[in-house]
């Protein structure tokens, strides 16, 4: 049907379940996981993949939990990824490098304790044709240009077609997943917090090849810690090696000023990384031909949802990559949507219950990398260098502080284990004794166990991917899951959905 709009020329309208702004990993699985329940959904993607796009480390949870829950998992194993192990680090104390394995945990079985490095354009490009396979109307080369809502709640969006043709959309929930460049997100009220602990500036690029580590940890990512900052080592193919330094922003004019150059000097200063390199040239190969800068990593909002609408992925935050939390975080955000979705279109729960759980669970999961991230840099003792003073638990801002406590210690979430600042730092000092703890344990493993498996500052982070895991190779988690907060709701056996507890 058509409508007319103020200017008098005829506005194509449509109407579905459910529309998502935004076809990343994000996107493709919210899109996904609410399409498997049966329900209309269109995607609109403003670029045509496949499309280059960084964070090519993934963890376990996103393989072998989120793919394999959307039925992605076995196209992900053809598409031939380099297998990672685990990851190896020169961090801390200790100036030689430490690694540990996903093998070793005691919660992953051995077949599934991996993860994949990835090229992004194929990965997403295999999420988003998931999406279809699955009935999702996808739509590429489509612009979204603004948000159809009213004072009760969003409505669906206005967008524009590859011909410049001006459409609308209508449905009873729309989600952007649509990057951190969102122009929408700001719908949704609140605002955006970013992190002055970690407000970096990474710049990165590509090697036609590179050493490798000793096998069976060839596929590693490898981050390494030196004066200025850290930099990373992704093996992605046998001739493809991702190669990036985050540095502080008061590098900024000179790494945007000529990134190659300031590329370049930053992998000298890190003696591992440069003779894997010795030898080998600068990528020539498009996409990865460029060298690329990014600034402002780690920011969160402090709403994800009004009625009608959510946030899923870098639209509702992100925090430092030194961990490879970036797909999960987006992956395991959108799926938390869908089952909120899923559940009110269902009938079955209230909307705002819905939510609120959808909203309280994205901030607890972000909150604990955050907590993590801010002690692992802790652990790091460089007293020279000018990057690693300021990045120590005492250097977090009061001002960050308190806005991490309300981020995670609302009213949504239920969780007021952090009265305030101070009990906040207090936390985190202590989670950064535990780490380097289990760090130092590392060279006396025999083996068969890994010491950060113990530290219960790592098990705490990781714990909710393990149980995504648990969940997509088992059917469900090996133990009974319990509330998030009092009154909280518990994920469906299929996990598309919320259930009440006892239900």
């Amino acid at each position: 049907m058509t409508a007319s709009n103020p200017t008098g020329a005829e506005t194509a309208r449509e109407t579905f379940d459910v529309i998502v702004v935004g076809g990343g990993p994000a996107g493709s699985t919210v899109a996904s996981a609410v399409a498997l329940r049966g329900h209309r959904v269109l995607l609109l993607e403003q670029q045509t993949f496949p499309r280059y796009q960084i964070g090519e480390s993934l963890l376990p949870s996103t393989v072998h939990g989120v793919c394999r829950i959307l039925g992605a998992e076995d196209e992900m194993t053809r598409a031939g990824f380099k297998v990672k192990r685990g990851g190896t680090f020169r961090w801390g104390r200790n100036r030689d490098p430490w690694q540990f394995s996903f093998a070793l945990s005691p919660r992953l079985s051995d077949p599934t304790s991996f993860a994949y490095q990835v090229e992004r354009s194929r990965f997403d490009a295999i999420l988003l044709g998931n999406a279809r396979r699955l009935g999702v109307d996808v739509r590429e080369g489509c612009r979204v240009t603004g948000v159809l809502a009213d004072e009760e709640r969003v409505r669906g969006v206005s967008w524009m077609g590859p011909g410049g043709e001006e459409r609308e959309a209508r449905a009873r929930y729309v989600v952007d997943a649509s990057g951190n460049s969102s122009r929408i997100h700001t719908h949704v009220g609140g605002k955006r917090t970013y992190s002055d602990f970690f407000r970096n500036i990474a710049v990165f690029g590509y090697f036609a090849g590179g050493g490798r580590l000793p096998e069976p940890n060839d596929g590693n990512i490898f981050c390494a810690a030196f004066d200025e900052g850290w930099i990373w080592y992704i093996p992605l193919r046998d001739d493809l090696t991702s190669v990036g330094a985050v540095v502080s922003r008061e590098n900024a004019a000179a790494v945007q000023g000529d990134p190659v150059a300031a590329w370049r000097r930053l992998i000298d200063s890190c003696a591992e990384v440069r003779d894997l390199l010795d030898g080998v040239p600068q990528a020539t190969e498009a996409p990865y031909d460029q060298v690329r800068v990014r600034k402002d990593w780690s920011y969160w909002k402090s709403r994800l949802w009004r009625p009608g609408m959510a946030l899923a992925g870098d639209a509702a935050c992100f925090v430092d990559p030194v961990l490879s939390s970036g797909v999960h975080l987006s992956t395991y955000g959108a799926l938390l949507a869908a089952r909120s979705i899923n559940s009110s279109l269902a009938g079955d729960l209230d909307e705002e219950r819905c939510f609120e759980e959808f909203e309280a669970r994205y901030r607890h999961e972000y909150g604990l990398f955050y907590e993590f991230l801010v002690s692992f840099y802790d652990m790091h003792q460089d007293e020279r260098s000018y990057f690693w003073k300021a990045r120590k638990v005492a250097g977090v801002a009061a001002t960050e502080l308190e806005a991490f406590v309300e981020l995670v210690g609302g009213l949504a979430s239920g969780d007021r284990s952090l009265a305030g600042p101070g009990e906040a730092g207090a936390r985190l000092t202590a989670a950064s004794s535990d780490l380097d703890e289990a760090v130092g344990r590392l060279p006396d493993s025999d083996g068969l166990r890994n010491p950060l498996y113990e530290s219960p500052t790592f098990r705490q982070t990781f714990h909710e991917g393990s149980v995504l895991q648990e969940r997509g190779v088992f059917g469900g988690p090996l133990e009974d899951e319990t509330p998030l907060r009092p009154g909280g709701l518990v994920p469906s056996e299929d996990g598309l959905a919320w259930l009440a507890p006892g239900h």
